[in-house]
């Protein structure tokens, strides 16, 4: 299998990799780029840990191939605020206690953000179901559903 040489548009900064086709998206933004924010776990897409947001949305990293993402925009949890200042999610993570051991948080605050993107009052239903993709192995899932809440509220 040959190199092929993309470009990458990742948390507003474009990026020319030549890499593997057949390599993803999390290998290249952890071991090519050095942006450890997204973690591995699972490595199926089941987990969420590895989620970015491709063009908005939240995707899993570890199953999407580089190829597949080349002209789209991608953010991580490093280009979320994209400043010194955190995200305001992020902030409601921390002041909710949500953060736990850390693990699972990236992936849950870019699922939380892109959810408030698109539905800034969602109800507790709607932030579940949002998160559900998101496992978090420390305990239950309710400071992350308050932090996500008191942004909806917040927001409205």
């Amino acid at each position: 299998m040959d190199k092929k040489t993309i470009l990458l548009k990742i948390n507003n900064e474009e990026h020319s990799i030549t890499t593997y086709p057949n390599r993803t998206l999390l290998e290249i933004l952890r071991d090519d780029l050095c942006l450890t924010g997204t973690k591995e776990s699972c490595g199926e897409g089941v987990c969420g840990a590895c989620t970015v947001l491709l063009d908005g949305l939240p995707v899993r990293s570890c199953i999407l191939l580089v190829t597949e993402t080349e002209g789209k925009e991608i953010t991580t949890i490093e280009g979320l605020s994209g400043s010194e200042k955190l995200d305001p999610i992020q902030e409601s993570f921390i002041e909710h206690h949500a953060i736990q051991c850390g693990f699972c948080s990236p992936g849950m605050i870019l699922t939380a953000y892109s959810l408030l993107k698109n539905n800034p009052n969602p109800d507790e239903e709607e932030i579940r179901h949002a998160i559900s993709g998101n496992i978090c192995r420390c305990t239950g899932y309710a400071k992350i559903v308050e932090a996500v809440k008191a942004m909806s509220t917040e927001g409205s």
